[in-house]
């Protein structure tokens, strides 16, 4: 029997969603109460449509590994350590069979419609969409301002330099602020605490990239998306809470080294070479001062110190970086010759 949940498209037209249309996939990392509360969101909003819930835990150990729940078809895949985000992301997509896959970020929690808005959304406008993602907002409601432009080196450098707050025009920033998120539009990326997309076109692209731990690999693949000829659309007529910041916040040290880290790469594959190596040299040579001088002014010793941490980290995985720097680069080569 072929089941099927009505929906009502952009357009006012009725989009059959078919039952279990939808695997979601949450990584976890340490998420705690927010994890619980992303699941109960997903039990009280997801509807039929929803499949499998896929939880990658990445060697958590607050204990959020081991719920246990009956009311969601929900797996747990224990890595036993930190995968990284891309990484722990593929794995799970491994192992779904739907149309869709929806990335959710454990401290974020859906609310009702999400679900079938964005599905019904994309599929009213599958010849053309591969990737939607909705309005996310804080507990006030209020729309958080996360789609983002694909960033080119005075992205990069205005946000290492602080010059996105003072000359924004000539250095602007990768999330656009500028956009009030109420009206839905195509976009060039939407984040990825709400990242649905179609099945088989992540797997044609191969997934996330997993030479970023985390940060950018989903405004990497929204570019690889964009380059394969499908659009990434924001819906701002559904919602869903999302905390901002997340888990991320515990390790503030590594935080800063594994944006650091993502940036370069992220100019090694897409960026100009030129302007590639512009990005390298002021992340790593002007950057670190940049940083540690406005800890200075705001008399901050706890930023001084983990800032400080962060950049020692990136100057000691540096060969790794080059390593996946010069793959990049081959690959480009290579394409670039066909």
């Amino acid at each position: 029997m072929n089941l099927a949940v009505n929906a009502i498209s952009q357009d006012g037209s009725s989009v059959a969603a078919s039952v279990g249309a939808v695997d979601i996939v949450i990584v976890n990392w340490n998420a705690g109460d927010q994890l619980a509360a992303c699941l109960n969101s997903i039990a009280a909003h997801g509807g039929p449509a929803v499949g499998r819930v896929i939880v990658v835990d990445n060697g958590s150990t607050d204990g959020s590994a081991d719920i246990v729940r009956s009311d969601i078809a929900l797996e747990i895949i224990k890595a036993g350590a930190n995968l990284g985000f891309g990484r722990a992301c593929n794995l799970a997509a491994r192992q779904s069979s739907a149309a869709f896959l929806l990335f959710l970020n454990p401290d974020a929690e859906l609310h009702g419609g999400a679900i079938d808005g964005s599905l019904a959304y994309a599929e009213a406008r599958r010849d053309t969409v591969g990737v939607v993602g909705i309005r996310l907002v804080g507990r006030d409601g209020a729309a958080h301002r996360h789609c983002a432009r694909f960033p080119n080196w005075r992205s990069f450098i205005g946000n290492s330099l602080g010059l996105t707050r003072i000359a924004r025009r000539w250095f602007p920033p990768v999330t656009r602020i500028e956009f009030d998120h109420l009206e839905t539009r195509p976009i060039e990326h939407v984040m990825g605490a709400f990242y649905l997309i179609r099945r088989d076109l992540f797997e044609a692209l191969g997934g996330f990239d997993e030479d970023y731990f985390v940060y950018l690999e989903d405004l990497d693949l929204s570019r690889r998306v964009a380059k394969a000829g499908r659009e990434t659309h924001y819906l701002a007529d559904v919602t869903a809470y999302h905390k901002q910041g997340g888990t991320s916040e515990q390790v503030r040290a590594h935080r800063l080294y594994y944006a650091l880290q993502s940036n370069i790469i992220y100019a090694f594959k897409h960026l100009p070479l030129g302007q590639a190596w512009l990005v390298a040299i002021v992340t790593l040579l002007i950057e670190p001062f940049s940083r540690l001088g406005r800890a200075v002014l705001r008399g901050s010793f706890d930023e001084f110190r983990f800032t400080l941490s962060g950049f020692a980290m990136l100057y000691r995985a540096l060969p790794g970086i080059a390593k996946i720097v010069r793959a990049s680069l081959t690959r480009r080569s290579a394409e670039q010759a066909r």
